[in-house]
């Protein structure tokens, strides 16, 4: 390391240290700077001697002032929550707020000894502290300026930083920590600095039950499904070296047998804690390693903090250091394989509160987050080829989710592991039907108000070609939905869900109106104003586009899974992953095969599915900007609530394949077994 930066952070701690104390700035924001130093302070006093014995006392002691802050109900005494520090800190309140949040990351980098993150961060806090120190008060302006110059000063190291992070197998902190871990001591949860919950420790008790068998059949499951990934999309993983490990704290057994298994397969891992730096965060999503969420609320109130510093100077530099990043990093880029990722669920279902004090992007900046998503998009796939990578989802329980959880997970595993060739069998017979029409018509049922038609691509040799792919347990697991990339043009009508969960966000009464393939208008009930329900949609489906096409219509089959839902009554737990496979659900956005539209694709079969792009991806030819836009949601309609799914010809002749929610086309009767039961 460095000895510049060992001396600037041995002065800036020392400094920080002094701030606890010093009375030299007025209240209120006095409180704020002690309280923030006196939080600096802790953490890294509380890491200095890590690698020492500690008790489990001392460990979960240790945690829990770490983040009890976050706490729901601390929460609202925290500068960390805007509307508390708006009303302490007046027209101060979202400036400071921002530095707050971005200083919590502290806690991430003194476990990872990042001594330049912690000595960056420490050098912001003094820097907007010494400003109130003068006679009179700063302007708020003036703090702004000194946030945004830190952004965009360091913006290159902190890009540069987190794409090495998630290409580079030497960057191996988390790996180690899973493999050298002792299993039959909890205190190895500990090591990460991540929050440590309940959910987290029952977790881990709970795998610890098992023996090596079942955790390696566990974790061949999910590899199995990335390797056969590649397998079906027709690429080549002997050309990979590495692949990401994106998994909570709490599986680390399983993971293990993974890093393992892909070993075996000749790919190293590389995982990577989810984003603390402002200039890495996307939204309130967490992608990458993560410990338990001690407040979502936390993390929805600071999604938009970027719309301090996000302008078209900011979107410049932040492209040049990815460029310039993926340059470097350009052979280790090359071979990278793409994610393997292990979702959970069940825990609290999380409905999101709007604050006052909270960021928000202007309407100018929305646009510019979508040029910035939009172009990122662009440099990566020119660094690690959509037609050249792939990857597999997994999800599990959580403890959380009730008193079930130990049968409710067993229940999960066996699903993730029902028998593929029933399911493709049965899938194929679907597809049969839907490649005879150009139309199908999906209706709901009693208080749902879905009416939908969608228009399917024309089929020039359906002995050789088809609209749908027979989707088996790959990258998507559980098995069971069969799926499409309708036209746009005839597209159109409601889509109407009563409850669903989105990217980990509820949904309530959720209506999206279609025509020409794309939603242009849309409602939810989540809030009390019209207005804050289309912003929460515009925020979290649309992500700030004027306009979204269906990307996606599906036919979930998974009827063995929606019956344990029913069950256990755990339908509204279920992550998209599992939902999606259990009705027929229509994703918003780009379509199943953005960035990889050229390459062919096959079905058991033999026929090539022709249905990978609309007249949207289409314009990639002409511009890419135009044909992408950076996600893709899904939204399933459970069987209750359908009405039906039926084909329909050029002479208006109807097949039914599902009525009342239950399938009806002959050769699918098996589907209705797990209802019987």
């Amino acid at each position: 390391m460095d000895e510049w930066i060992l001396e600037r952070y041995e002065l800036a701690r020392a400094r920080v240290g002094e701030v606890c104390t010093e009375e030299t700035v007025p209240e209120p924001f006095r409180d704020f700077f002690q309280r923030t130093a006196h939080f600096l302070n802790m953490v890294l006093k509380e890491t200095e001697h890590l690698d020492r014995e500690e008790s489990l006392e001392t460990l979960q002691n240790r945690n829990k002032r770490l983040y009890e802050e976050l706490f729901p109900e601390n929460y609202r005494f925290s500068y960390a929550n805007p509307d508390y520090a708006k009303e302490k800190l007046r027209e101060f309140g979202q400036a400071l707020g921002f530095l707050y949040a971005e200083l919590r990351g502290v806690i991430a980098y003194a476990y990872e000894r990042r001594i330049w993150d912690i000595t960056v961060c420490l050098e912001l806090f003094l820097e907007v502290y010494s400003s109130f120190q003068g006679e009179y008060l700063p302007e708020e302006k003036e703090i702004r300026a000194i946030l945004n110059s830190y952004v965009n000063d360091y913006c290159q190291e902190m890009v540069e930083d987190r794409i090495a992070q998630a290409v580079d197998p030497s960057r191996d902190f988390f790996v180690r920590l899973v493999m050298e871990a002792d299993f039959s001591d909890i205190r190895y949860l500990y090591r990460s600095g991540e929050y440590v919950g309940e959910n987290e420790l029952g977790l881990a008790r709970f795998l610890a039950k098992m023996d090596r068998e079942e955790l390696q059949a566990m974790a061949r499951t999910y590899t199995e499904g990335y390797r056969i990934g590649f397998i079906n999309g027709r690429k080549d993983l002997s050309k990979k070296k590495t692949v990401n490990i994106r998994y909570p704290l709490g599986f680390e057994r399983v993971v293990r047998e993974a890093i393992l298994q892909f070993q075996e397969m000749g790919l190293c891992p590389v995982i990577y804690r989810y984003a603390t730096h402002a200039v890495n965060k996307k939204n309130q999503n967490r992608i990458g390693f993560q410990g338990g969420n001690p407040n979502p609320q936390y993390d929805y109130d600071h999604r938009q903090d970027c719309a301090l510093f996000l302008d078209s100077d900011f979107i410049g530099k932040k492209l040049r250091a990815m460029q310039n990043s993926y340059e470097k990093y350009k052979e280790l880029s090359r071979l990278h394989a793409g994610p393997a990722v292990i979702e959970t669920f069940g825990e609290k279902g999380f409905e999101p509160m709007n604050k006052a004090g909270a960021m928000a992007l202007s309407d100018t900046q929305k646009k510019q987050q979508t040029e910035l998503d939009n172009e990122s998009g662009q440099i990566v796939n020119r660094y690690i080829p959509g037609d050249e990578r792939s990857f597999t989802i997994i999800a599990y329980p959580m403890p959380e989710i009730g008193p079930f959880f130990e049968e409710i997970f067993r229940e999960v595993v066996k699903v993730n592991n029902l028998d593929y060739k029933q399911y493709q069998r049965i899938q194929q017979t679907i597809i049969e039907t839907l490649d005879t029409c150009k139309w199908v018509e999906i209706k709901g049922s009693g208080d749902n108000e879905t009416d939908l038609l969608i228009h399917l691509h024309e089929l020039e040799d359906v002995k050789k070609q088809t609209n749908f792919e027979n989707c088996v347990a790959d990258v998507n697991i559980p098995v069971g939905e069969v799926f499409t990339s309708p036209q746009l043009a005839g597209t159109g009508g409601l889509l109407h869900v009563s409850q669903v969960y989105l990217n980990g966000l509820l949904f309530k009464g959720l209506r999206l109106v279609f025509d020409c393939g794309q939603v242009i208008d849309y409602s939810c009930e989540n809030f009390e104003s019209e207005e804050e329900n289309r912003k929460y949609i515009e925020d979290n489906i649309l992500f700030h586009h004027p306009k979204l096409p269906m990307g996606e219509f599906a036919i979930g089959t998974n009827t063995t899974a929606y019956v344990m839902a029913k069950k256990y009554k755990i339908a509204d737990k279920l992550p998209i992953l599992i939902a999606e496979k259990m009705g027929p659900h229509f994703a918003v956005g780009d379509t199943c095969y953005s960035w990889s539209e050229d390459t062919p694709v096959y079905n058991p079969d033999g026929r090539e599915i022709i249905a990978r792009d609309n007249e949207i991806s289409i314009l990639r030819k002409e511009n890419v900007s135009d044909a992408y836009y950076g996600c893709h949601t899904d939204i399933t309609i459970p069987y209750e609530e359908l009405g039906s799914i039926r084909v329909i010809d050029d002479d208006g002749e109807m097949i039914s394949i599902i009525e009342n929610g239950r399938f009806v086309l002959p050769g699918t009767e098996e589907l209705n077994a797990p209802f019987e039961e």
